[in-house]
């Protein structure tokens, strides 16, 4: 019995699926947030409860690829900053999936993800951006990386969707492209490797879910190459709208869906 038979799948479907796996590596190595297309495929082609399983390990490939290309570029500062409110935002998460249904959870961060796209085009209208990161040694930094952490593990948690949000606060931080690519490879490397225990228990990952993942992490490595192809032909401008307009995408994709 193949992959497809066993997941009741068409060749259509897979197509669809193995472009999505595509666009994770493509997010991963060019632009952070293009991955919410991948969450809306895979949720449509999959059961949505079984989807988010068989993502988890495409999107840690992707990671790693990421981190082996742009691992000189991480800003450790911030990475601690923001791993204790992370470590909160999945445990709010986890209590806010006890009660909501997959409508609810849709619509609340859908309307985050739109919110934080129109703070972030707002803050940076109204100041020139700084050229290094170093705004999480101050107090309203402070402040910022933890409240961006919190809803970053709260929408990691309850649908892998915390990219556009890391992705506002990076921008935010005043994070130039490699160093921007370089922190948030390692911060989702370890993320979602931390997820993987818990998705295991909850049956969301098994020798089923593995058998598809080892057919799709196939596309993620030619995504990862156009993105390192693409990330050095944009600039710094276009990769900011690019970046907020992915998150709009799927900020949309989740309300509208």
């Amino acid at each position: 019995m193949d992959t497809m038979t066993l997941w009741h799948i068409t060749g259509w479907e897979f197509a669809a699926l193995a472009f999505a796996a595509l666009v994770v590596g493509f997010s991963k190595t060019a632009v952070s947030g293009a991955n919410t297309v991948s969450l809306a495929i895979f949720a449509a082609v999959l059961p949505a409860r079984a989807s988010t399983g068989v993502l988890l390990p495409v999107l840690i490939a992707g990671d790693v690829l990421a981190v082996l290309i742009y691992r000189r570029h991480a800003h450790w500062p911030t990475l601690w900053r923001l791993f204790p409110a992370v470590a909160a935002g999945v445990v709010f998460g986890t209590l806010f999936l006890v009660w909501a249904d997959d409508e609810i959870v849709r619509t609340s961060i859908g309307a985050i993800l739109l919110m934080m796209a129109a703070v972030t085009v707002w803050r940076r209208r109204m100041a020139d951006k700084e050229d290094e990161p170093d705004a999480v040694t101050t107090r309203a930094g402070r402040v910022k990386a933890r409240s961006y952490g919190v809803l970053g593990g709260f929408t990691t948690m309850v649908a892998n969707a915390g990219g556009p949000v890391m992705s506002m606060y990076l921008l935010s931080a005043g994070f130039r492209k490699l160093g921007f690519l370089g922190t948030s490879a390692f911060f989702f490397l370890i993320v979602n490797v931390s997820k993987v225990p818990f998705s295991a228990g909850l049956g969301l990952i098994d020798g089923r879910s593995l058998l598809l993942d080892a057919a799709l992490v196939l596309f993620v490595v030619p995504g990862a190459l156009l993105g390192t192809w693409a990330v050095g032909r944009i600039n710094q401008r276009l990769f900011e709208q690019l970046v907020i307009a992915a998150t709009v995408v799927g900020g949309l994709q989740l309300l509208l869906r």
